[in-house]
């Protein structure tokens, strides 16, 4: 299912109350107008609603390749509808490129940098909509931010993931990819089977297929009404999504028509629902830091402990990749979000009366959802995988603002161990190749938070490679930082404050116990309180080598993880939104 709505027509909409009145209406806008017919635009297309088509299409990585394509296709919905396309382009930074070197410290600041060109762009040229195609981690909530912030009558469209790579007859992720580094590191496998599986993991377009945070974000763009329903896990080779793309263009100017903005779509109960479904599909811990920031955008009140709280109380359903068995392209087949959506709504899980972009609320879409009892990757509600989500909130004596850990396909949820303290993640992954790791001990990994790294790096590089030592559940791994949504073992990120702020984190020393319950949702410093005032009486913030460009504007800029790592204030202090200019 995509969309059951009427074709729409722009007739009836009245220009004079949009914002691309200001170039395009009365005759002080002829100069803007003489651009457009240069353009080769008629004057009816410049009467017309003027629609941003966005993309993060680009040759960076295979998660972007299709996204140009996909956003003409859904011009021609948007002129099939009577709307006028205006396309445009964003950035992105490609995580498993960006993994495990310096490059990733752009990742996170690439969410802003993308949500602030789209909105300049947008609010340049007095857009009336936006839709928006994203393929790769960042992408998604910078998109979606964007949408929020600027309010004005928005789709979001995921590109699609990637197929699996089969290899030897097993279908691989990027996620073994990274894994096999470390088999490899521990002489348990020669070099032409990481050669093998580097060649085979990729088969084409597509952002990875496993629950990492790519598709859980996909995930939250349906779950939280952004998206046509049933629509972002088609892998991105599937045919299904030219018409997607082009039923999202023609939406699009049923929502100028009907002026149903972002902010009415996503109230706070809709917040919740995008966490519900994070939780129960297992997904990538990096959502909630994108919720929260997402949130700030809207003017909602939704920070990683409401995140936390809500996936205490969700069960486990979706069979996924890394903690399970399957990947997008599975999910989809077996019924896609809105069939586990479907199940948490029976269950009195869901808020089904929060409206989405079709115009109706999530309730009225899933009318058209029949359970499929024929497919084995969604679980329902009264037989979940497990009782409680797959991504649990902690808080303690080393995180008095909060961590998070993904535990979906984990058996032990708690930990006791001493500490082992690296200040950054390549001083950790150099003992992990080296072997210089012992089982039982607690990895500490510092400085690598929103403002400290500066950039909040993920650490697939190194906990892949531990997991390829055997080590994945025989020890744990805390830090500021965050961790790639293909991560799995005892990893705890987000923890707050971070060490460039002088929280417990940049107190700790080797050999300090650190107890861990994922359980009860804990996470403590076994050491003294004048032990710890001493130790920070001593302590001093370092310096980064980030004194200038666009990574030093973002560690003086950015706000707590628990907050999402914004930049800026967010709507609750905005005096003029763009949308009623």
């Amino acid at each position: 299912m995509v969309s059951r709505t009427d074709r729409p027509s722009s007739m009836g909409i009245d220009k004079s109350r949009l914002p691309s009145r200001y170039v395009s209406v009365g005759p002080q806008r002829a100069p803007q107008r003489s651009y457009y017919y240069a353009m080769g635009m008629t004057e009816e297309e410049i009467a017309q609603p003027f629609v941003g088509v966005v993309s993060a299409g680009n040759d960076s990585a295979p998660c972007n390749t299709t996204l140009d394509a996909q956003a003409d296709i859904c011009r021609l919905g948007v002129s099939e509808a009577g709307g006028t396309p205006r396309r445009f382009n964003t950035i992105t930074v490609t995580d498993g490129i960006a993994m495990g070197h310096q490059g990733m410290k752009a990742s996170l600041v690439s969410r802003e940098v993308i949500a602030d060109s789209i909105e300049l762009s947008v609010r340049g040229h007095c857009y009336d909509a936006l839709v928006g195609f994203a393929g790769c981690d960042k992408s998604l909530p910078g998109m979606m931010m964007a949408m929020l912030r600027l309010n004005v009558p928005s789709i979001f469209v995921y590109g699609g993931s990637i197929l699996p790579g089969v290899h030897e007859g097993r279908e691989l992720t990027v996620q073994d990819v990274f894994e096999v580094v470390g088999q490899y590191a521990a002489g348990a496998c020669p070099l032409s089977h990481v050669s093998a599986i580097e060649k085979a993991a990729c088969p084409g377009h597509g952002a990875c297929g496993g629950q990492f945070t790519a598709n859980t974000m996909a995930c939250v763009g349906e779950a939280i009404g952004l998206s046509l329903p049933n629509s972002n896990m088609a892998p991105a080779p599937y045919r299904s999504r030219d018409e997607i793309a082009r039923a999202a263009g023609r939406q699009i100017v049923a929502l100028i028509a009907a002026d149903l903005r972002p902010r009415a779509i996503c109230t706070r109960d809709a917040f919740v629902n995008a966490a519900r479904v994070v939780a129960a599909t297992g997904g990538s811990t990096n959502a909630a830091l994108h919720l929260p920031a997402m949130a700030n955008e809207a003017g909602v009140d939704f920070s990683l402990f409401d995140v936390a709280e809500i996936f205490k109380a969700t069960p486990y359903l979706a069979d996924l990749k890394p903690g399970g068995r399957y990947v997008a392209r599975d999910m989809h087949e077996a019924g896609g979000v809105y069939m586990l959506m479907k199940t948490l709504l029976e269950n009195g899980l869901l808020h089904g009366d929060c409206m989405t972009v079709t115009g109706r609320s999530i309730g009225e879409n899933l009318e058209e959802i029949t359970w499929n009892p024929d497919q084995k990757v969604i679980h329902q509600v009264k037989a979940p995988l497990s009782p409680t989500g797959g991504v649990v909130g902690l808080r303690g004596s080393l995180a008095p603002e909060g961590a998070i850990v993904k535990v979906a396909g984990m058996t032990r949820l708690r930990f006791e161990g001493p500490a082992r303290v690296f200040e950054c993640e390549e001083d950790a992954f150099a003992a992990v190749e080296a072997r210089d790791i012992r089982e039982g001990c607690v990895i500490v990994i510092r400085y690598e938070g929103p403002k400290g790294g500066p950039g909040m790096r993920e650490m697939l590089a190194t906990t892949a490679a531990l997991y390829g030592l055997g080590l994945g559940e025989k020890v744990a791994l805390i830090t500021d930082g965050r961790f790639s949504g293909a991560t799995r073992g005892f990893c705890i990120g987000h923890v707050g404050p971070e060490a460039a702020d002088g929280g417990p984190i940049a107190l700790v020393r080797d050999g300090d116990i650190i107890r861990i319950d994922a359980i009860a949702g804990t996470i403590d410093l076994e050491v003294a309180e004048d032990v710890l005032a001493s130790r920070r009486a001593q302590w001093r913030a370092p310096e980064t080598d980030y004194q200038s460009g666009a990574i030093w504007r973002y560690a003086r800029n950015v706000g707590p993880a628990w907050a999402g790592a914004v930049t800026h204030p967010g709507a609750k202090s905005e005096t003029h939104p763009f949308a009623d200019i």
